[in-house]
């Protein structure tokens, strides 16, 4: 009778337990496989649970069944429900921390971009430029921007580095440039090229550029001034014979060239003893 009163006592706080941890409260915590799994489990212990209390009901002088062989010596039926009972609290706690967190990271985000947005708002009304809106990460997104990839965007990005003396950019953008563009947009990725190699002192394969550039549209605008980088290139390197053939070429091909490639004519003339 004592043994049957303990087991009635602790099959109460059993169940007790496990109404704590019912399968509808996982549900509106985890939809997850693992929670799918918890609520299978609370299930079959409510089941096991429910025939043992009828037993006894039946029988209430009977003392509660001993633990078979296959128990392995892990103590009784009702010791077993127990343990397993506080494992599935300890997971329960574990998935609501989970979500917990990932609720206040979501909180916090939606937080900071809304405050994003109202800063840019308010930017806008006042004339002010917007703040850079943030990356996945949070840094700016002017540090994730994707590099240059249409023959435009590459030719103003290796200008710019041009401008900055940064000749191995300038090379890197007019090669990549190259590659993509054509018209107009070629020989100004040539001409480009031929400047970063000059800017390099590299001055023949800077000649042999600016006069791919020419052969490219002798005929254009940009002609007069490729041909005069051949010259001023070959001028460099010391091959001033080369380089009065080029200005001989420019004068032969442009006879009424603009006051700004006649100077330099006159200049690159002396230099390399041309007339002499």
């Amino acid at each position: 009778m004592r043994m049957a009163g303990q087991g009635l006592a602790v099959m109460g706080l059993a169940a007790a337990l496990l109404a704590t941890v019912s399968p509808q409260g996982l549900a509106q915590d985890v939809t997850s496989r693992e929670g799918i799994a918890l609520q299978d489990q609370i299930l079959a212990l409510k089941q096991t649970l429910s025939q043992m209390q009828s037993s006894q009901a039946d029988n209430p002088g009977r003392a509660l069944p001993a633990p078979s062989a296959s128990a392995g010596g892990n103590g009784d039926l009702v010791a077993q429900l127990l343990d397993r009972v506080s494992t599935l609290e300890a997971q329960q706690r574990d998935m609501r921390g989970q979500i917990d967190q990932l609720t206040n990271d979501l909180q916090q985000k939606t937080a900071a971009l809304s405050k994003q947005m109202a800063d840019s708002q308010f930017a806008a009304q006042n004339g002010q430029a917007p703040a850079a809106p943030l990356a996945g990460d949070g840094t700016s997104a002017s540090t994730a921007e994707a590099p240059p990839s249409t023959p435009d965007d590459l030719l103003k990005a290796g200008k710019a580095a041009l401008v900055k003396k940064d000749y191995a950019t300038a090379q890197d953008n007019a090669e990549a440039a190259l590659k993509k563009a054509k018209g107009a947009f070629k020989v100004d990725a040539q001409f480009l090229l031929a400047q970063s190699l000059a800017g390099q002192k590299q001055y023949r394969q800077s000649a042999l550029a600016y006069y791919d550039a020419y052969k490219l549209s002798p005929k254009s605008a940009r002609a007069p001034d490729a041909l005069l980088g051949v010259t001023s290139t070959l001028l460099a390197e010391g091959d001033k014979k080369a380089a009065c053939q080029a200005l001989d070429k420019l004068a032969a091909e442009f006879p009424t060239p603009s006051k700004q490639v006649s100077h330099a004519v006159d200049v690159y003339t002396k230099k390399g003893g041309c007339n002499s």
